[in-house]
């Protein structure tokens, strides 16, 4: 076996390696061979002073953060607004390795709004709502509801904010209620959240990011990471600045959106910004935007080194893509194409878990958008047919309508 530990030169800035868990890379000798990841690796040590102890797992690349060894290196990325615990559970169900939380405000007067405990929902706290109150379910509702049952497997919280000391009482408040691992927001483009000087807008302040990182990672014992962009707009990228920052100050994994703030999600996402970080940092490197298949995702793999891949809108109405990639990365070939039946069952437990989380009125209106997406996929249904479902399933009020109308939907 070849297993690849990267420990701390005591005399180096990156001392804190020896005092906390860190990332281990695990490659098998057929991915060395394959890729040359582990001469790669060997030349940055001699240069870095960081010493590798090598072993093998399973035929494929494998990550940990902390003392967590991940199920493969595929992420969800934290969406606001879809992330959310049932979506995350079904996509870690569907392959994903690990799924991340919706964004949740740094700001102590929001902690205990029902939006931001609906957000920070585990299963292990998971919140009911009864009458358009947030619970903690019974036992019984535990050990019968099987949208309580199956697991989201590691709880990756991620925080936003401007102000470091805020950030990181935040993180200490969000390791306390059993977040094992706490991600650091500086990707987000949202007007809204830029205008606080929070998300992608910090990446114009290198100054306060150093800080943020070292407020936030001392206040806590658990893993935290990093999500950015590749600058602030095209004239001004520095990522990579900001990912030297990362690594010196214990940041344990970085993920990298391939697009600038002023970019938002327009046009192509460009990775050749990642694969410059990942050549000049050696904490784990995540690319992020626009993988959209198990091809793209293996060519990214390939032209940015990246120890890992965040998938975002490509999962959207499509859980299963997790599955996808990671047997095509693993296999080199494509699982068998999805069949109408299977996404009809994925899709109606889908909307029943949603009315079962936010209750029937705001589950049913949450529901709309994600059957929407589901029902995109031209090549398997019928393009006109889809699009006037979609519509007439937007005017359905009640719970019960909706799983009525996506059988007979199928059943046709």
């Amino acid at each position: 076996m070849i297993f690849i530990q990267k420990l701390g030169n005591a005399d180096s800035a990156q001392d804190n390696w020896l005092k906390k868990p860190q990332f281990l890379s695990v490659i098998t000798f057929s991915s060395v061979l394959k890729r040359c990841k582990i001469w790669r690796f060997l030349d940055q040590s001699v240069f870095l002073g960081v010493n590798l102890v090598v072993y093998s797992v399973d035929g494929f690349i494998v990550m940990r953060i902390g003392p967590y060894l991940l199920d493969n290196n595929l992420f969800l990325a934290p969406m606001a607004g879809v992330t959310d615990l049932p979506f995350r559970r079904l996509c870690k169900q569907h392959g994903a390795g690990v799924v991340v939380s919706e964004m949740v405000t740094s700001d102590p007067s929001l902690q205990d709004s029902r939006k931001t405990k609906l957000r920070l929902a585990h299963d292990f706290e998971h919140t009911h709502v009864t009458d358009g109150q947030t619970k903690a379910p019974t036992a019984q509702q535990k050990n019968t509801d099987p949208g309580l049952q199956s697991g989201t497997g590691l709880r990756v919280v991620q925080i936003a904010g401007g102000d470091a000391e805020i950030l990181a009482k935040a993180a200490l408040s969000n390791a306390a209620r059993g977040a094992q691992v706490i991600d650091i927001n500086m990707g987000c483009p949202a007007k809204k959240v830029c205008k606080k000087a929070a998300g992608s807008a910090l990446l114009k302040d290198p100054k306060l990011v150093d800080e943020i990182l070292k407020a936030v990672v001392a206040a806590v014992d658990i893993p935290v990471t990093l999500k950015i962009r590749t600058g602030w707009d095209t004239d001004n990228k520095n990522a990579l600045e900001i990912a030297r920052l990362a690594e010196a100050n214990g940041i344990q994994s970085l993920a990298i959106h391939g697009r600038t703030r002023a970019c938002k999600y327009m046009g192509t996402a460009e990775h050749q910004t990642t694969a410059l970080v990942k050549k000049a940092v050696s904490i784990p490197v995540i690319a992020n935007g626009d993988i959209t298949s198990p091809e793209v995702a293996q060519r990214v793999l390939e032209q940015t080194g990246a120890d890992g891949l965040m998938i975002g809108r490509a999962a959207q109405g499509r859980p299963w893509i997790f599955k996808e990639i990671d047997y095509y990365l693993k296999n080199g070939r494509h699982l068998p194409a999805i069949e109408a039946s299977q996404v009809s069952e994925i899709l109606i437990e889908h909307v029943k878990s949603l009315h079962r989380f936010y209750g029937e009125l705001q589950g049913v209106r949450i529901a709309r958008k994600h059957a929407s997406w589901y029902l995109a996929s031209e090549h398997l249904f019928d393009a006109s047919k889809s699009k006037l479902f979609k519509k007439e399933f937007n005017y359905l009020m009640s719970a019960n309508e909706q799983i009525e109308s996506l059988a007979d939907f199928f059943e046709q």
